[in-house]
């Protein structure tokens, strides 16, 4: 596809129709005093500008932009970012299969250093998170406040889905992007996270222990804290259950993980590529199925005795896998489906045997990052949850777009990342 093309650099603004809801004036822009501050603003004794790879429209590859040094505000800090994964979810947007306002920088997947704070911030949080803290941000970043933050429900979180995922802003409604060229606002997936800094919602963060890699502590802020919202809090998964996972990419093969940190009897990973299965076996699955050579179905229900699982994990987004995953549980059981689909994608279901057998269908986006997330990082921190074999491929800011490439040919076995140090 033309936008994998190698990344280009360019300084112009391209995109002819930004959306409205950041253009305050009659002139396009922000407004003159956000762009002066902008422009000003600075790390102490560091640059007042950095990069960051731009998304401008479907089919067309990432550029490498110059921005204004992003600045942050109360309750927000600034992250020199280390490392960013590469995930299906950025795909999504890239391909225009999912929404997003553009131009954007993608990205949502980081660790990095913090270097600022945004004044007024609470002192808590400048005492959690002091400069120089390492540090892996979740790509659901909560706002704390709203009606299902308060309840603990952060996966829910209002101002995330109403702003970030709605605008590409952040919670005051504006973005932390502009362009250097011409302080043009640049929208936020997440954080930002393909960029040299980046602004994050304290809520959002953990610390890094000095004992884990920013590279391959990356992938703990999505794949692994998506795995988890899914099979701690819609699986609600207990100890003997057994568990089958289809679809065993970055996020599938983290269920994988936390399946057996959890005491899973069986776990059985569904694929079409042998190596992602091969590699299923080291991650934990008792069993392997071949899609392309077995009927998932049947196998899976042969495997567990005609009755078939406790927990399936859908983790594709196919109508066709969508209908697997409904049809491999037992009577009771949880289909948990976590796989984004294109805009409008359908899966079929049985009405009457889920009604009559109890059959749970469950979404799941993510995890809760404020209580979540540090116990995301003590699994890796004690070696329960293997981060060296969950990242197969390691490049630098320059290759994005060729590991976006393969990631859509399905050429990456596990996690790719991207250094930016």
């Amino acid at each position: 596809m033309a936008f994998f093309r190698s990344v280009s650099r360019s300084l112009l603004w391209r995109h002819p129709k930004p959306h409205a809801s950041l253009w305050r004036s009659l002139s396009g822009a922000a407004p003159k005093e956000e762009r002066i501050d902008a422009a000003g603003y600075h790390v102490a004794g560091g640059p007042s500008f950095m990069r960051g790879a731009v998304f401008w429209e479907p089919n067309r590859p990432l550029t490498i932009e110059e921005f204004h040094m992003p600045r942050p505000k109360a309750g927000e800090v600034l992250i020199k970012t280390k490392a960013c994964g590469v995930c299906h979810s950025d795909l999504h947007v890239m391909k225009g299969e999912l929404p997003f306002s553009s131009p954007c920088v993608v990205g949502h997947e980081i660790t990095g250093e913090v270097v600022d704070h945004g004044a007024h911030t609470d002192t808590g949080v400048i005492k959690r998170f002091p400069i120089g803290s390492h540090v892996v941000g979740a790509f659901i970043m909560p706002c704390g406040n709203c009606c299902f933050c308060v309840k603990g429900q952060e996966d829910l979180c209002e101002a995330f889905f109403a702003y970030n995922r709605a605008k590409g802003t952040l919670y005051d409604g504006e973005t932390r992007l502009f362009l250097r060229s011409n302080g043009k606002p640049v929208y936020m997936y997440s954080m930002g996270g393909l960029a040299e800094y980046c602004v994050v919602p304290a809520n959002a963060l953990a610390v890094l222990p000095n004992s884990l890699p920013y590279t391959e502590s990356a992938i703990l802020g999505c794949a692994v804290f998506t795995a988890y919202g899914a099979m701690r809090h819609a699986a609600e998964m207990r100890a003997g259950d057994s568990v089958a996972v289809i679809g065993v990419g970055g996020v599938g093969s983290s269920c994988l993980q936390i399946a057996k940190a959890f005491g899973a009897a069986e776990i059985i990973a569904v694929d079409v590529l042998d190596e992602k299965l091969q590699s299923a076996r080291m991650l934990g699955a008792t069993h392997t199925v071949n899609a392309l050579k077995e009927d998932v179905v049947d196998k899976i229900k042969e495997i567990t005795g005609g009755m078939g699982v406790d927990v399936a994990v859908e983790a594709l987004g196919k109508p066709l896998t969508f209908m697997q995953c409904t049809k491999s549980v037992r009577d009771g059981g949880k289909a948990v489906m976590i796989g984004l689909a294109p805009t409008n994608a359908m899966g079929e279901v049985d009405i009457t045997r889920l009604v009559r057998r109890q059959i749970k269908i469950i979404g799941s986006y993510g995890a809760r990052a404020r209580q979540d997330l540090p116990h995301l990082v003590k699994l890796a921190e004690t070696g329960i949850f293997n981060l060296q074999n969950t990242v197969s491929r390691k490049c630098k800011f320059e290759e994005a777009n060729s590991a976006y490439e393969d990631l859509n040919h399905g050429k990456i076995v596990g996690r790719a990342v991207v250094e930016l140090m």
